[in-house]
């Protein structure tokens, strides 16, 4: 992963750079809000993945000297098939819907997407890993 950490910390680095440039010659305070907190969340995976990488050591994929076949198989569980995709989707779609209508609307996508974030994490609780 330190890889990806380091790329997560040229893309904060250029985020800087480009923050940095846009607060000389523009001194508008949304952009450099915006280049800020793009600046500052690309900061924090890059160091989500460097304490990872340390913490887990290196990858098979991270070494250079590794064969393929040390890296195949099976990766992880995925669903076959799932409900909770679309009742997110449609919660998050009432949301919005309920920035321009009111609040209630908000109110009623927030707790449909919320039935939808809650059976992603337990749809396969059971599974005994």
């Amino acid at each position: 992963m330190k890889f990806e950490a380091f790329l997560f910390a040229g893309v904060a680095l250029f985020f800087a750079v480009m923050g940095g440039i846009y607060d000389w010659f523009a001194k508008e305070p949304a952009g450099k809000a915006a280049l800020a907190i793009a600046f500052l969340m690309s900061s924090l995976i890059s160091a989500f993945f460097f304490i990872q990488s340390r913490r887990r050591g290196p990858r098979a994929q991270d070494r250079r000297e590794v064969p393929v076949a040390e890296t195949a198989g099976p990766l992880d569980f995925f669903a076959p098939h799932s409900w909770y995709p679309p009742i997110t989707a449609a919660g998050a779609a009432v949301i919005a819907l309920g920035m321009v209508f009111g609040v209630w609307l908000m109110l009623i996508g927030t707790g449909i997407t919320a039935g939808g974030v809650a059976g992603f994490v337990f749809q396969y609780g059971n599974r005994g890993d």
